[in-house]
């Protein structure tokens, strides 16, 4: 089959006029605090107006999903950035806020049709962290915003596509 011929759904990256939420947790603040940065700055660069952003800081991951289901069924947001930071401990506290945060932020997507996008490092390390939040590796909070930005427009293109 010729590429052509195939139906195709895009994103084309350009967040004017469209309303994010960002949940960051307060916890490892050091981290998160890049990854909100990076985030916002990603956003604005694509075109994401500064009063059309809002900012939830949350106690720790835990709390991350609870906000962030709140604000997407709120009706305001086109799209919510969930950003936060585990540190793998010697208990196994890591292993039950990790997934649990993961399967929480998930859901929130599926049973609301909101983007919702994971920006939470879980890492062995801070050292890992930081390398993620602006480091060596990147920064995870802004993959995690244009992640959110890119799903909005591609389902904005599909339903566009399907609706005509």
């Amino acid at each position: 089959m010729q590429q052509h011929m195939v139906e195709r759904f895009e994103a084309k990256m350009d967040g004017s006029g469209k309303r994010i939420a960002l949940v960051a947790s307060r916890f490892n603040e050091l981290i998160t605090g890049r990854l909100l940065d990076g985030a916002l700055e990603a956003l604005q660069r694509h075109g994401v107006a500064t009063g059309d952003l809002a900012v939830a800081w949350v106690p720790g991951a835990f709390e991350i999903p609870l906000v962030a289901r709140r604000l997407a069924t709120s009706g305001k947001y086109h799209g919510i950035v969930c950003l936060g930071a585990l540190i793998r401990g010697a208990t196994a506290h890591f292993d039950y806020i990790s997934s649990q945060v993961s399967r929480g932020i998930a859901t929130i997507a599926e049973d609301t049709g909101i983007p919702t996008s994971f920006g939470v490092l879980t890492c062995d390390t801070q050292d890992q962290a930081l390398e993620r939040a602006g480091g060596k590796a990147g920064n995870k909070g802004v993959e995690a915003a244009l992640a959110c930005l890119e799903a909005i427009q591609l389902l904005e293109d599909i339903d566009k596509k399907l609706s005509s």
